[in-house]
This record gives C-alpha cells, sequence and structure tokens, in this order.
C-alpha cells in the first residue's frame, strides 16, 4: 500500500501501544482520527506526542461499547478528512484475576461488550468505506490470552472472559477477511506480554511478586517482555508490506507461547561409529 495521504482510525490510542501505532503510522504519512475514553492522565502526552510526530489527527473521546459510538468515529473521519483507509482494531479491555479477583457480571459484560462487540461494530461501520478506498486493510489486535488461558505463568494475567473473547477475535478475523475481499485486507495481530500491555507499566504487573514476574520471563524464550515500538513495526508491515496478506494471525510474543523449556544437546545416542544403521524394519539383533 502507498500509504502517503491515507487515512486511518486507531482504536484506544491514549497511551501505550495505541499511541504508539497512531504516532509510527502518522510516520508514513497517514493521516489518523485516534480514539479515546478513559486514563484521561494520558490526554496531554498523546497530544504531545502525536503533535511531535508532525501528525495530522483528530483526537476524539467516544465510547465504542454505545451502539453509536462506532457510526461517530466514521463520521467524524469522514467529516475531516473525507475516506478511510485503514481500522486498527486495538481496543480491548483485559481483566486480570490478581486485580479483579473474581468476576462480578458487570466486570464480565464489560469485558466482552469492549473486546468484541466494539470491534464488530466498528468494522461494520466502516466496511462500506474501506471497500471504496480499493485498497483498504483492518488489523485486529489480539491476545495470547486466547491461546493460553488462565493458566501456567499468565494465570495471575488473563482472567476468562479476555480469553474467551481474544480466541472470538481471532473467528471474527477470519470471516471478515472473506467478507470484505479483494478489496479490503483484513489481519490479526496478535501480543503476549508487552510493556503497558499485561507487562510492566500496568497496574496489575506491579501486584505481581518478583517470582510471577520471572516466571512469565523466562517462560518467553527472548527472556523478555516486549516494547510498544516493536508493535508498531509489525503495524507498518501488515499495513504497507503485506499486500498478499489477508485472513492470517501474526503472533508477536516473543516466544511465549511456545515455551521458555530448552531443548537441550542431542543425546550421543548407542550407535556405535561406523554400525549399520537399520531403518524401516527390525534390526537383526531385534529379532
Amino acid at each position: 500500500m502507498e500509504t502517503a495521504g491515507k487515512v486511518a482510525i486507531v482504536t484506544g490510542a491514549i497511551k501505550g501501544i495505541g499511541l504508539a501505532i497512531a504516532a509510527g503510522l502518522a510516520d508514513m504519512g497517514i493521516k489518523c482520527v485516534v480514539t479515546y475514553y478513559d486514563w484521561l492522565d494520558g490526554l496531554e502526552k498523546m497530544h504531545s506526542m502525536l503533535k511531535a510526530s508532525g501528525a495530522d489527527y483528530r483526537a476524539m473521546p467516544v465510547d465504542l461499547t454505545a451502539p453509536e459510538g462506532a457510526r461517530k468515529v466514521t463520521e467524524e473521519a469522514i467529516k475531516h478528512f473525507g475516506r478511510i483507509d485503514i481500522l486498527i482494531n486495538n481496543i480491548e479491555r483485559g481483566g486480570w484475576p490478581i486485580v479483579h479477583g473474581e468476576y462480578t457480571q458487570r466486570q464480565w459484560t464489560l469485558e466482552f461488550d469492549t473486546t468484541v462487540t466494539a470491534k464488530w461494530r466498528l468494522f461494520n461501520a466502516a466496511l462500506p468505506l474501506l471497500k471504496a478506498s480499493g485498497e483498504g486493510a483492518v488489523i485486529n489486535i489480539s491476545s495470547i490470552a486466547g491461546m493460553v488461558g488462565r493458566c501456567g505463568p499468565a494465570g495471575p494475567v488473563f482472567h476468562d472472559c479476555y480469553s474467551l473473547s481474544s480466541r472470538a477475535v481471532q473467528s471474527l478475523t477470519k470471516t471478515w477477511a472473506r467478507e470484505a475481499a479483494p478489496e479490503v485486507r483484513v489481519n490479526e495481530l496478535m501480543l503476549g506480554f508487552f510493556e503497558t500491555r499485561h507487562g510492566p507499566g500496568t497496574r496489575g504487573w506491579k501486584l505481581l511478586s518478583d517470582e510471577e514476574k520471572s516466571s512469565i520471563v523466562n517462560h518467553t524464550l527472548l527472556k523478555r517482555t516486549g516494547k510498544a515500538e516493536e508493535v508498531a513495526q509489525a503495524v507498518r508491515f501488515l499495513v504497507k508490506d503485506a499486500s498478499f496478506m489477508t485472513g492470517a494471525v501474526l503472533r508477536l510474543d516473543g516466544g511465549y507461547v511456545l515455551g521458555g523449556e530448552a531443548c537441550g544437546a542431542v543425546p550421543e545416542g548407542i550407535v556405535a561409529p561406523g554400525e549399520p544403521v537399520f531403518g524401516g524394519g527390525i534390526a537383526p539383533d531385534q529379532t
């Protein structure tokens, strides 16, 4: 995709990964409509960072869990920029067991409405405009919680509804790729433990013991948590360079899903050098 002059909607952009994505798109000459709802203490930093990047952007407060929220965002994009080419569906709400304890009904409903239903509403509102672009791109941001659930080192971090919601996003990605083709590519970026997202800089991370933090890092093959800029780089690839990719899930987790266990060296074995090696049948000494 030639990115200069294109228009993107980036949800959850007031801080962290959403903000890094918006700034990265601005560096590519993409105009952005960025949305926010809570975490208002980060509003000043958001404006400062986007202005410093030279972004041509429009920031708007909106509750995307409300039925009219998605319509307001798309109308804002058309009003100010006249088109929509890219949708970064970054909105979610991830409940930590160590923060929230047992779910209340309100927490469960809010989590599903934010992580799944809000994405669904926004995609449907934006799809006709993305198709009109002729070269549209949608990126759903999800979590490895959809694969690992509330178990192992991730047990204190990924609550049940957040896990099933992330799994549901994978189903939507595949369905939307079919629905949007051929004018629009729909892909998914599945994240592991990142700074400001289930990692350092979050309230939940501060509640983990040193042992719990170490367990998460040691279970990750690269032995660290990710950086927001690394997500922005992956988004750049999916938007600009992945022109033949749609319906795909790109996992960016430092190898957490594979696990931190080492393979170890290959054993010496019992076959002596020069001894015949038999394959496919029974060796003579086994008859």
